[in-house]
């Protein structure tokens, strides 16, 4: 079947590609709208995942579970369109890919996290609790991928709403990057930095961490995904280089979330 979503602004990727595809997208917890006219997206999200056709998917706001939301979108009610019986990760990976989740907050009735989606190996799984107050619960999923001959560490982040809170959260996983990877590993850092004001990229840095940016250092804005204009969602590498920067437009994309996926390809230094 012709997927509606797929994307013709960047050819497929292959396995055995000399470079690393590299997805994030902030998925909204597989819903839009409020009240009435919420509506579920979470299998047009499995289209849009398979589209990318990304060596690493990197995915924020992944519900585990929801109990009212799977009540309201129930099979009963939708019949094969209804709530996912299995967590959103696991349901929005592509046939063959590894999954590792990790929970970042527990709510009423359910609970939501990082997730990553890989056609490569995964090495062990870890988590890092970043919360900065007691409003927000935030953290970083860390999982090494073991692509062609070498393991390159990728941190999945979803940072929070206030600046001073992400300045701190940003300094932790910069000290993440310099504590806990090996120093001549690759890193990816994925996901959405919530940073509208542009002040991360130098405690980054800091860490040895470069950000993937558009053709001639252009910023790639996602959000929202109608009318994109900030830079939210990012890549940030060590040891790898940006080749390509794509952000697929058009009003099927732009209903599924309030953000727009960000796709990069990347290859090694040296």
């Amino acid at each position: 079947m012709l997927n509606p979503l797929q994307s013709s602004l960047l050819p497929p990727s292959t396995v055995g590609s000399s470079c690393l595809r590299v997805a994030t997208y902030n998925i909204h917890k597989g819903v839009r709208g409020m009240g009435p006219a919420k509506r579920l997206e979470i299998h047009n999200l499995g289209l849009a995942v398979e589209a990318l056709d990304a060596d690493i998917v990197c995915l924020q706001e992944v519900r585990h579970f929801h109990e009212a939301e799977a009540r309201r979108f129930s099979r009963t009610q939708f019949g094969h369109l209804g709530w996912p019986s299995s967590p959103q990760a696991d349901y929005l990976a592509p046939e063959g890919y590894e999954v590792a989740y990790r929970t970042n907050a527990v709510t009423r009735g359910g609970e939501h996290g990082n997730a990553l989606l890989a056609r490569w190996p995964l090495g062990d799984v870890g988590h890092h609790d970043v919360s900065d107050h007691r409003f927000e619960q935030r953290g970083l999923l860390h999982v090494p991928v073991h692509w062609q001959d070498v393991t390159v560490h990728v941190v999945v982040v979803h940072l929070g709403l206030i600046h001073a809170s992400r300045a701190r959260q940003a300094e932790r996983l910069a000290a993440l990057v310099r504590n806990e990877i090996p120093a001549g590993a690759p890193v990816v850092v994925a996901g959405d930095f919530n940073d509208w004001n542009e002040k991360l990229d130098g405690i980054l840095q800091d860490a040895g961490l470069q950000r993937a940016l558009g053709p001639d250092d252009s910023r790639v804005a996602t959000f929202p995904s109608l009318v994109p204009v900030l830079s939210l969602d990012r890549v940030y590498t060590r040891g790898l280089r940006c080749v390509s920067v794509m952000v697929p437009r058009g009003s099927a994309w732009a209903r599924l979330s309030d953000h727009l996926p960000l796709v990069v390809e990347l290859e090694r230094v040296g």
